[in-house]
């Protein structure tokens, strides 16, 4: 093979550059659309949507219609994941972008419950279900795109800046309400709540910007130019990756309860419970992003050094552990120490996973069948613990108050992952142009770095 000239390279160091700016500014658009909705079930939609219902119920009622999006997740992941593998990623990712941007922006406009009665809440759980179908290919699509685009021996570092972009959304969703709140309580119920998600309808523009200026994964135009891609995706994982598949249901059931239970849930327990203000609150929130955001690409260059396992096992195993250490910090009443048990908590708990699950899914499954394989396995996991803001209200009511039945709804979810990554293979070494995978047993060294776009011979390892 002869080897790439230097413009060649030039070229596809800026390509892949673009790839990366567009992987996570378009992730954090389309989920700073996502989570800003479940802060504000935390704050206000309760009240506004769900006013006939007592405090405690109208708090169950709006973290339930956060998690219905969750039951849609893997309609999406199916459904524009067979989309992905068919006509590609980039195409899909535009679509994706268009509903969740749509759907997110609408919320804003919703009348409420003393405007509309019993139509505000049904109107509110469809648009909803939209920002679940969207946001159920959405991630699976940028990190496919991204991982078929990086070299080999860097994979994971790259693939974890869309892990950052997840973060930026939440982190940029945090300050807008943060924001939100200087306009007054009074003002923020009649009106202000409102504001975030209208932004959704001008990020909408900025999202499709950057992900028009990129180019198809180079993966997908080698399959396209070789008529290699699969012709029933959703078909073809099942039958040939059932062990991968499952595997990718039970590694996404930890991360996902730990992210809306400490980033939205625990807005709701500090101010009620713990009697702190809502600066406090999103305080937190906002330093344990930062240090999430600052630590993906070094988690990331990690992984490529000693494999995605390691990490995987590691930052669910300190997630259990740390789970009651957790609220006993956070119950001293000190806001210090209350960031710091919440920054302890992401940093070695959650950072290490969520920087190491784009690259981690995009291994588990060959190229003909990634982008459904990805999205439709860790949506289901989504499934299993996207309700969890509910489920962690509803135990700290069965509690009486006290947090610990929280606590072991956060050790059981790491429990199931970690038998999911205890069955999971190290994929540092597969092949990633391959239309077919088999991940190898045991690791080896990674040999030299594949230029970007050049496929490699379909092989099994």
């Amino acid at each position: 093979m002869t080897p790439p000239t230097p413009a060649a390279s030039t070229s596809a160091g800026a390509e892949l550059r673009r790839v990366v700016a567009a992987s996570l500014v378009g992730t954090a658009l389309e989920w700073y659309d996502f989570f800003i909705y479940g802060l504000a079930a935390a704050l206000v939609l309760g009240d506004l949507f769900f006013p006939t219902a007592s405090d405690p119920v109208q708090v169950l009622a709006s973290f339930a219609t956060f998690g219905v999006a969750f039951i849609f997740r893997p309609l999406g992941g199916f459904f524009f994941g067979r989309l992905g593998d068919r006509i590609g990623r980039r195409s899909t990712l535009v679509m994706t972008t268009l509903l969740m941007g749509f759907a997110t922006g609408i919320v804003g406009l919703l009348p409420t419950y003393e405007t509309a009665g019993v139509a505000a809440p049904i109107l509110l759980v469809l648009a909803r279900v939209c920002q679940g179908l969207g946001a159920g290919a959405e991630f699976g699509g940028a990190s496919t795109l991204l991982a078929e685009h990086a070299p080999r021996g860097r994979r994971a570092y790259y693939a974890s800046f869309v892990q950052t972009g997840v973060q930026l959304g939440l982190l940029t969703g945090t300050v807008a309400f943060l924001l939100v709140q200087l306009l007054g309580t009074e003002a923020v119920r009649e009106w202000g709540w409102r504001l975030p998600f209208l932004a959704s309808f001008v990020l909408i523009f900025v999202s499709l910007y950057v992900r028009l200026r990129v180019a198809e994964s180079p993966v997908f135009l080698a399959m396209e130019r070789n008529r290699t891609t699969v012709a029933a995706p959703v078909q073809t994982t099942l039958r040939r990756y059932p062990r991968s598949f499952l595997v990718g249901v039970g590694a996404h059931v930890c991360d996902t309860a730990v992210v809306y239970v400490y980033g939205t849930f625990m807005i709701t327990y500090l101010v009620d419970e713990e009697h702190q203000s809502r600066a406090v609150a999103l305080t937190g929130v906002i330093l344990f992003s930062l240090v999430v955001i600052a630590l993906q690409p070094v988690y990331g260059a990690l992984a490529d050094r000693i494999g995605r396992r390691p990490l995987n096992l590691f930052s669910v195993v300190f997630t259990a552990a740390f789970a009651v250490p957790l609220f006993l910090l956070v119950g001293t009443g000190q806001p210090v120490v209350i960031w710091l048990a919440m920054v302890t908590a992401m940093a070695l708990g959650f950072a290490p996973m969520i920087a190491v699950q784009p690259i981690f899914y995009a291994e588990l499954f060959g190229a003909g069948v990634r982008y459904t394989g990805f999205a439709a396995s860790r949506e289901i996991g989504a499934v299993v613990s996207g309700f969890s803001p509910l489920v962690a209200a509803a135990l700290l009511r069965a509690g009486g108050g006290a947090p610990w039945l929280v606590a072991g709804w956060i050790i059981l979810t790491a429990l199931i992952s970690l038998v999911a990554f205890l069955f999971s293979r190290e994929t540092r070494d597969i092949d990633i142009a391959a239309p077919t995978i088999t991940a190898p047993r045991a690791a080896r060294r990674p040999g030299p770095p594949t230029p970007a776009g050049i496929p490699h011979e379909a092989r099994a390892h």
